[in-house]
């Protein structure tokens, strides 16, 4: 298996919406986006999957050496002999890919975080940082292109954070912010025993609304002239906000439940992005 194959596949077997976006992309930048994905969820995997912290601790270590290694031309892993060819061309920075491994860090070192300024740090670790690579992958002309992926970014985290929220609380983790619980009257007991109530379904809507305006301050900061270049991230954006006009007609029922779209469902609204350009 060659180290394209094996980005490949682990892009497509994580089954995310980003993978449908990929599709429309020409070869080499689509090789190179699926090695960017590839590489977060080998890092991202590193942390969910590993029982021992110290392992993983351990693992994210060698994450970093790996891809200080990777920009002197001495890589070892398929992620990074996949990405390598695509540093240059795309001009992609290695303080970038190294603040991912930071986020990734973030989750063995806190579970709460006690209100939004302090998410949106772990937010910009984990995603924003993951859209200024990948706008630069997809073409961008303009920093308001990358300050649009920035926002982006941050807007998918936020719905990740809503949809996953029961998942989360099962394994220990809050990322909704204390003082916005306290201010919902929600305990974090709440949501570790996934008890609904019309005082969470208030907390979540106040969440949702924040990410699709987080959504629309994105799409503001996009120039006209990277609008066509830039359209899978909003082919992405389209997945996601319909994923949260999901969530609020479901009622918020995300404790119990990881509510999601259908693969032909992503596959129509990303195809529709595409062709309204």
């Amino acid at each position: 298996m060659s180290p394209d194959e094996y980005c490949q596949q682990k892009t497509a077997q994580s089954g995310s919406s980003f993978y449908y976006s990929f599709l429309f992309l020409p070869p080499e930048r689509r090789r190179a986006i699926t090695a960017l994905y590839a590489f977060c969820r080998e890092v991202d995997d590193t942390v969910d999957e590993c029982t021992d912290e110290s392992v993983a601790r351990i693992k994210l270590a060698w994450w970093r050496k790996e891809i200080a290694g990777m920009y002197e031309g001495k890589q070892s892993h398929p992620v990074t002999q996949a990405l390598q060819p695509h540093l240059a061309p795309y001009k992609l920075e290695e303080k970038h890919l190294q603040a991912i491994i930071d986020g990734m860090e973030m989750d063995l070192n806190q579970s709460r975080y006690l209100d939004y300024k302090a998410l949106s740090r772990y937010c910009w670790h984990v995603a924003s940082v993951v859209g200024i690579l990948s706008a630069s992958i997809f073409g961008a002309t303009r920093p308001e292109t990358l300050q649009y992926a920035e926002k982006l970014g941050h807007a998918f985290q936020l719905t990740n954070i809503i949809r996953d929220v029961g998942e989360d609380a099962r394994k220990g983790r809050i990322y909704l912010p204390i003082n916005e619980l306290q201010q919902f009257n929600v305990t974090a007991a709440d949501l570790l025993n996934a008890k609904h109530s019309e005082n969470f379904e208030q907390l979540m809507k106040f969440q949702v609304a924040r990410a699709q305006t987080a959504y629309d301050e994105a799409f503001a900061l996009l120039p006209k002239e990277d609008r066509r270049a830039q359209r899978p991230g909003l082919m992405m954006a389209a997945i996601y906000r319909t994923l949260l006009v999901e969530v609020e007609a479901d009622g918020y029922h995300v404790l119990k439940q990881r509510i999601s779209l259908t693969p032909i469902r992503k596959l129509w609204l990303a195809w529709k992005t595409y062709i309204r350009g």
